[in-house]
């Protein structure tokens, strides 16, 4: 009898534990906004997905500070995350009025508070219905027993549920890394790669162990040689001077002096890692001291002072600021080397960093608010700025997630590295790539990778060189050896490629490409590689999205889409695509042998016209 009921209890467990896995068409980990609108772009093509978050609040570094969005050219990237900048400018208008000071500060809806990047995201995410399935509090542990495959195919995985302690089961037909760290694609076996590669690797322009000057040249120390070495993290701070909103940081637990001591002297003598270091001499520097310490401020040209001195800020909506490290600091809100573990590393050490960085964070504030040894008058105007009382009101009005810029690499199809970013020659387009899921544009940017060091005027790994708007070929979000995974977020490219599609809105849009390309492998059969990619970039463009940028032209125009096509196939290479002007001979001929066809008094029709008719006669 005894042997009966084990035999019936083992039965039932084995029941229970099959009714606690959970199916979705597609499986996302990483409540990321790539995460996000993978998991909009797969609902909006009729299947189910499920967004599996760590923290208690999907949305990430958007809903975590970073209200001032990265992007160089508005208009670049369009789709699903111009639909998140119009609702964000809508939400303002709708609450303060169209002509009010919020709705200005909101800069069109690309800069916002992170409360409000919450209320947005989260009702694109309710739009959806029952299509989309959302949990927090959910991590995944980067361990090859937290995955199923069968071959190149993934089946299920599992997920600890913090509030349970207990795992959870999820399979799926398709699964999305979008995390930042690229966990998941790291559990199943996808390569990757971490730190600096070395210039002779690329040929990229930033690569490997440089020291240069904000807006400025390279200098002593450089040597372009890879190493391990991972670009800092920090957390976006909502700061405000708003004295009603404002709550002033207190000295941390925490707190160590040594990590800020060295700030005094770069605040006396004037010292910062800009271009106009090359022309600051010795004098200027002891005759700065001396007019700081009658009372004055900063005399050397590009010095920030105060508050700025420790943070970069951003005004965003009613008197706050996206306060972001200080790219001319030599010591700021970026912890440089401490992080370096953190790709790898697991969810304890993480945590344990993240507190690090929280309190390493506070302190600084305090610090440049409190230090005896700092000028009152540069410190009272730090203490203009505190926290925003009405942010982050379960976290002591703190972000709640640390700006991971850069984790695993996971190696794709395609490697973006630097050169997909610049122009092939002056005034010319970035390589021009016929499978792009999406144009981008922001600079090759990334942060430092070690601490000041001593002697050296700037920190290893700091820089910024401009680029071009570029196009992302499909091929950076298809992992190597797994059949059935896309990869938006940790997507793959070089250091100093990733620096560039790191940026939310260029991961919204390959988040967005991630989830209509799920659902075509679902609908077709077929694994993600093999789709073919017109088959993804139609519904792109029917989803308002760009795939390359034309100065001239918007998602409005009504041959917007057919401009798109013809000009992945070459058609129009230049910036402008020009379509009232008429066709002149050369671009007839280039025209003609594109397409087999003859044109016929090309000087009598415009650019429009002809484009038209060759799409019509060749699909």
């Amino acid at each position: 009898m005894k042997r009966i009921l084990s035999t019936i209890l083992l039965s039932l467990s084995a029941w229970i534990a099959l009714a606690q896995v959970s199916n979705y068409d597609v499986v996302i980990v990483g409540g990321t906004p790539g995460g996000i609108m993978a998991a909009i772009s797969a609902s909006r093509e009729g299947k189910t997905a499920v967004l599996l978050e760590r923290s208690s609040h999907a949305g990430g570094l958007p809903v975590n500070g970073l209200g001032a969005t990265d992007i160089a050219t508005r208009g670049a990237t369009t789709g699903l995350f111009k639909e998140f900048v119009d609702n964000i400018l809508e939400y303002y208008v709708g609450e303060y009025g169209k002509d009010s000071p919020q709705v200005k500060a909101c800069s069109n809806g690309y800069h916002f508070e992170p409360h409000v990047a919450g209320i947005v995201l989260e009702n694109m995410l309710k739009a959806e219905g029952q299509n989309v399935t959302v949990f927090t509090r959910r991590q995944f542990d980067a361990l090859p027993e937290n995955i199923e495959r069968e071959g190149g195919i993934i089946k299920s995985i599992r997920i600890l549920n913090l509030e349970t302690r207990k795992k959870e089961k999820y399979s799926g037909k398709i699964f999305i890394d979008a995390t930042y760290e690229g966990d998941l694609g790291a559990a199943a076996g996808v390569p990757y790669s971490l730190g600096r590669e070395s210039e002779s690797e690329y040929g990229e322009i930033g690569a490997g162990r440089l020291f240069k000057l904000w807006r400025g040249p390279e200098i002593e120390g450089t040597t372009h040689e890879g190493d391990d070495a991972v670009q800092a993290y920090n957390y976006r701070l909502c700061l405000t001077n708003d004295p009603d909103n404002r709550i002033l940081p207190k000295k941390p637990k925490g707190y160590q002096r040594s990590d800020y001591a060295s700030i005094i002297g770069d605040v006396y003598y004037g010292n910062f890692a800009g271009v106009e270091m090359l022309d600051a001499t010795p004098e200027m520097h002891e005759a700065n001291k001396k007019h700081i310490e009658d009372g004055g401020k900063t005399q050397i040209p590009g010095d920030p002072w105060g508050i700025a001195k420790v943070t970069n800020m951003v005004e965003l909506p009613n008197n706050k600021t996206d306060a972001n490290n200080q790219h001319l600091a030599l010591v700021s809100t970026d912890l440089p080397e401490e992080n370096w573990k953190w790709p790898v590393a697991d969810w304890k050490w993480r945590d344990k960093f993240a507190q690090r960085l929280k309190e390493y964070t506070i302190g600084l504030l305090w610090f440049a608010q409190n230090d005896k040894e700092l000028p009152e008058q540069f410190k009272k105007n730090a203490l203009e700025w505190g926290f925003a009382k009405d942010e982050y009101q379960d976290n002591e009005n703190f972000p709640r997630q640390v700006y991971v810029r850069e984790g695993r690499r996971l190696h794709g199809k395609h490697i973006f590295t630097a050169n997909d970013a610049l122009p092939t020659s002056e005034g010319k387009r970035p390589p021009v790539y016929s499978s792009s899921i999406t144009a981008s544009h922001y600079a090759l940017d990334s942060h430092a990778a070690r601490k000041r060091e001593k002697g050296k005027m700037a920190l290893d790994g700091f820089f910024s060189y401009p680029s071009a708007p570029y196009t992302v070929p499909y091929e950076v979000i298809i992992p190597e050896g797994v059949d059935n995974m896309l990869i938006p977020v940790p997507a793959s490219a070089t250091h100093v490629g990733f620096s560039t599609l790191r940026m939310e809105p260029c991961w919204m849009a390959l988040g967005q490409a991630a989830g209509i390309a799920a659902s075509a492998s679902i609908d077709s059969k077929m694994p993600v590689a093999d789709i073919p990619i017109q088959n993804i970039q139609e519904k792109l463009l029917n989803e308002g999205a760009t795939l390359i940028y034309f100065k001239d032209l918007s998602v409005t125009d009504p041959d917007f889409k057919l401009v798109q096509r013809m000009a992945l196939k070459g058609y129009l290479s230049d910036w402008n695509a020009n379509l009232e002007s008429m066709l002149d001979a050369s671009m007839a001929q280039c025209w003609q042998e594109l397409s087999g066809i003859k044109i016929n008094n090309p000087e009598n029709k415009t650019r429009r016209s002809v484009l038209r008719a060759i799409y019509e006669l060749t699909n």
